[in-house]
């Protein structure tokens, strides 16, 4: 693996452009990062991650305007965006041109929407394409022997030769020190005007409601 320093996003996203991994540090925890249009790509963090081949990555959108334009935007998710993006919160959002579901496999429809602060969001903005994400580590239950995602670069090298992953596509990684938060981006699905909590996470469900209004039912 080839280790850069998080500011060094030109390297970065020349490796995206060439179809390699990148791998960049966030506060919660380190991020395995794609080309979205890039199944080989894809292929190498599904096989690397043993994650079944119908769970797609999240996509990471370099500014909110450009996730408008691919993007079917709600009342509920207008106002989610406006108050945690750049932040820790996803958001399920259906595509506007269902060509873009084809075209973007690897990160699915609906799409799993984040606008990210710090080296990831900076990546996003560089890429010429769009940018697919998530978290290094060998999908598990969450179980009490799961130590969850990598946090250190050590983690990071121990998931990347322990697995396999990127075998041959020289993995890039941005060694961003230790990630302080170890939890996960808050996820809301906003398919619908039937919004509703699909996992807990940094953004809290009270800072949720005093957006939007109301609580919201989990699903």
């Amino acid at each position: 693996m080839q280790v850069i320093p998080p500011t060094d996003i030109d390297t970065a996203a020349a490796a995206i452009e060439a179809g390699r991994l990148v791998v960049v540090p966030t506060a919660r925890w380190y991020m395995i990062c794609a080309d979205a249009a890039n199944p080989d790509a894809y292929k190498a963090v599904l096989e690397g991650k043993q994650r079944p081949k119908n769970k797609p990555l999240a996509l990471v959108v370099p500014h909110q305007d450009r996730a408008r334009d691919l993007l079917e935007f709600t009342p509920d998710a207008e106002r989610l965006a406006a108050a945690f993006w750049p932040g820790d919160l996803a958001l399920f959002l259906p595509w506007r041109n269902p060509a873009d579901a084809d075209r973007y496999t690897v990160v699915g429809s609906p799409v799993l929407t984040t606008h990210a602060p710090g080296p990831l969001g900076a990546l996003a903005q560089a890429v010429p394409g769009l940018l697919a994400a998530t978290t290094v580590n060998v999908s598990g239950d969450a179980g009490p022997d799961d130590r969850g995602p990598a946090i250190t670069l050590a983690e990071v090298e121990e998931f990347l030769t322990g697995t396999g992953t990127g075998t041959g596509l020289d993995a890039v990684v941005m060694d961003g020190g230790v990630c302080p938060a170890a939890n996960h981006l808050t996820i809301i699905d906003c398919t619908s005007d039937q919004t509703h909590l699909v996992r807990a996470g940094l953004v809290h469900p009270r800072a949720i409601a005093s957006v939007i209004g109301r609580a919201l039912p989990t699903s």
